[in-house]
This record gives structure tokens, C-alpha cells and sequence, in this order.
């Protein structure tokens, strides 16, 4: 699986096969750094229910954590519930963490000291106190964490056999909660709670990479399945995700929720090429074509591409980038012409691509 938050506006959680350590902030929405070149590892993304209009839905966008980035402290106040300043209290008074600081004196929390805030946060919540809870062990306080979020929780033997790298018990599982629930309802109450609990176990190192790309597989199984199974009648809608991305958990679920708006999908998977993106445009003409990019950094180095790209389309063709990458760099996307997240998406049937022959200029 790919560490995934799912909205294609406020923003995934998630960096790409070597992309590196990225890190932006909400005062901006401007990346902040970029350092290195990444481990190969992929995120969970679920970067896109922001195509929802459902505030609820979309304030769960950003719940799952990578190993591989860093977090400014409003970033860790949406992702913890926390306010920044008892964060910075936590941090002062009892040395929950220690997050380091950028150049600019930001401070920059790993994904693991995320997925640990958040464990504090729960137990929290539940009435306990924070004077109390850091006198006890690191795994005792996540053990105890997790089981008041799995407690009576549906997604607990889910997780317990993706532990077991059960895939056959695992599918089972899931086909058995899509088939009481809708699309909406199965994203919102089973793939965002897994998503997250998956993305802390796996920033706290409590689960293998082996389960973690099992639950990618099995979930995008599932979620390609519910996609064709009513294949939409409206206008058509190109996706894909950016060149270099794999994280469609969230883009997944935010194409099945497009297809029960009127959309008739197409998803062309991940790490499409631009060239076969304008190529299949031309062939297929759509009325949109839907990019999906986890990565601030993946965004900004293909920028000259991207302001290329409505050219190459056929005329009328409206060309919509989402996910984390693009929220971090909207400004630039706008400079660009380029429509950024679920809010600039237009409604079905508004505006027809004119047909031209394929490959006409």
C-alpha cells in the first residue's frame, strides 16, 4: 500500500518512490524542503476525497503518515487534533517529542513522532492525562492506542489478517463490508481508518512492509472492482496519476465517488507519461482530464510540462490536477492555467471537447 490520506485538496500525506523528504507548510502551501533522494518505499496516498462536498469526509482527508516526509505544526495539528500550541506545550513541558527545525526555525516532526502524537492524542481523549501517559513505555502507550481505535471497530480483523498476510481472508473481508455499504460509506467508515492505522503501524515500524503492500494490493483490488462495476454515463473523464506517482488509494476512491455524480470514468493507472496522456486524450476526447499527484517536489519539477499540457489537448479538453502535490503548489498551477482541486472541477455535461481526428494539431 502507499501511505494514504485521501482528498485531493487539503492535502495527502504522502511523497513518492524516490522523491525524498518533502516538507510544506499550511501558512503558504508552499513546499519547504526537499532533501535527498528517497528509499524506493511508497506512501499511502488517499490524497483525493476532496472531490467530496462533505465537510466531514473531507476533514479526514489528511489521516494517514509517511516515513519519508516531515510535517510543520499545522500540518500535525489537522493530523493529531492537537492545537499547536499544546503541541508546543507537550513538547516543552514533557518531551512527548523533540521535532528538529528547519532553517527557517520551523519546526519539521518525522512521520513516526506524528503517528506517536497521535496515539498520545487519543489516549487523551479518552480521559487520561498527558503527565501520566509519558511516564509509561513508547509501546505500551501505541498498544493501548490502537485498541481503543479498533475496539468494536469493523476494520480490526481486516487489519489483523493483513498482519497475518492473510490476502484471502483479507479480500473476503473487505467485499464483505462493500457489500453493506455505499461507495461513500465504504471509503469514509473502512478505507480512511484502515488507511491511517496502517500508516501509523507502519511510521511506528509495528508493521512489515510485506503487510503494507498486501493491504495496498487488496484495497486497490477492491476499489478498481467498484469502479468498473457500474461503469458512469455521463461525460467522459480521463485520470491518471502524475509520471513517478503509484499512491491511488485516495484517487481511487475519489473516481468511484466522480462516477456516482454523472462522470463516466476512465482510469489509466499510475506513473502515466504526460505523452500518453495527451495521446489517449486524442483518442478518446474527453471532456476532462483528472491528474492525480501525491508529491509537492513531483509537481513542481514537471511545472514546464504541465504548462504545456492544455496546449497539447484537444480543444476544449479542461485539465484538473489534484492531491497534495498540487494544494502545495496551487499558485503555480493557476500562473499555469491549470484548475486545482474538486472545487475548480467543472459539472458534468458543462463543456464538450470539439472531436478531431487523432494526433491533429
Amino acid at each position: 500500500m502507499t501511505r494514504q490520506a485521501v482528498s485531493w485538496e487539503p492535502g495527502g500525506v504522502v511523497v513518492g518512490a524516490d522523491a525524498g523528504e518533502v516538507s510544506y507548510g499550511l501558512r503558504s502551501g508552499r513546499p519547504k524542503v526537499t532533501v535527498g533522494g528517497g528509499d524506493g518505499h511508497r506512501g499511502l496516498w488517499l490524497s483525493n476525497v476532496r472531490w467530496s462536498n462533505n465537510e466531514q469526509l473531507c476533514r479526514e482527508t489528511m489521516t494517514a503518515v509517511s516515513p519519508h516526509r516531515t510535517y510543520e505544526i499545522l500540518e500535525v495539528a489537522q493530523l493529531t487534533g492537537l492545537e499547536p500550541a499544546r503541541l508546543r506545550v507537550w513538547e516543552r513541558r514533557y518531551a512527548v517529542v523533540r521535532p528538529r527545525r528547519q532553517q527557517n526555525r520551523y519546526r519539521a516532526y518525522t512521520g513516526e513522532q506524528v503517528a506517536l502524537l497521535r496515539a498520545f492524542a487519543r489516549l487523551c481523549a479518552a480521559g487520561e492525562r498527558i503527565g501520566d501517559l509519558v511516564k509509561q513505555p513508547r509501546d505500551e502507550i501505541v498498544a493501548r492506542a490502537e485498541s481503543t481505535v479498533l475496539q468494536s471497530s469493523p476494520i480490526a480483523p481486516l487489519l489483523n489478517a493483513l498482519r497475518r498476510l492473510d490476502r484471502e481472508r483479507s479480500l473476503a473481508l473487505l467485499e464483505a463490508e462493500r457489500s453493506t455499504r455505499t461507495p461513500a460509506e465504504l471509503g469514509r467508515e473502512i478505507i480512511l481508518p484502515l488507511a491511517q492505522l496502517v500508516g501509523d503501524q507502519w511510521a511506528l515500524g509495528r508493521l512489515s512492509i510485506a503487510a503494507e503492500h498486501l493491504a495496498t494490493e487488496v484495497v486497490v483490488t477492491t476499489l478498481k472492482a467498484e469502479l468498473t462495476r457500474q461503469p458512469g454515463k455521463g461525460p467522459l473523464l480521463l485520470a491518471a496519476c502524475f509520471p513517478g506517482e503509484r499512491h491511488e488509494w485516495g484517487f481511487l476512491v475519489a473516481l468511484i465517488e466522480l462516477r456516482d455524480r454523472g462522470w463516466r470514468i476512465q482510469y489509466h493507472g499510475t506513473d502515466l507519461p504526460f505523452s500518453e496522456v495527451t495521446e489517449a486524450a486524442w483518442t478518446v476526447t474527453p471532456q476532462v482530464v483528472a491528474l492525480s499527484s501525491a508529491n509537492p517536489a513531483n509537481v513542481m519539477a514537471r511545472l514546464v510540462e504541465l504548462r504545456a499540457l492544455p496546449r497539447l489537448l484537444p480543444p476544449g479538453v479542461t485539465v484538473v490536477i489534484g492531491g497534495e502535490g498540487a494544494t502545495a503548489n496551487r499558485a503555480r498551477l493557476h500562473r499555469a492555467r491549470l484548475k486545482v482541486g474538486m472545487e475548480e472541477m467543472p459539472l458534468p455535461g458543462v463543456s464538450r471537447p470539439v472531436r478531431h481526428a487523432a494526433g491533429a494539431a
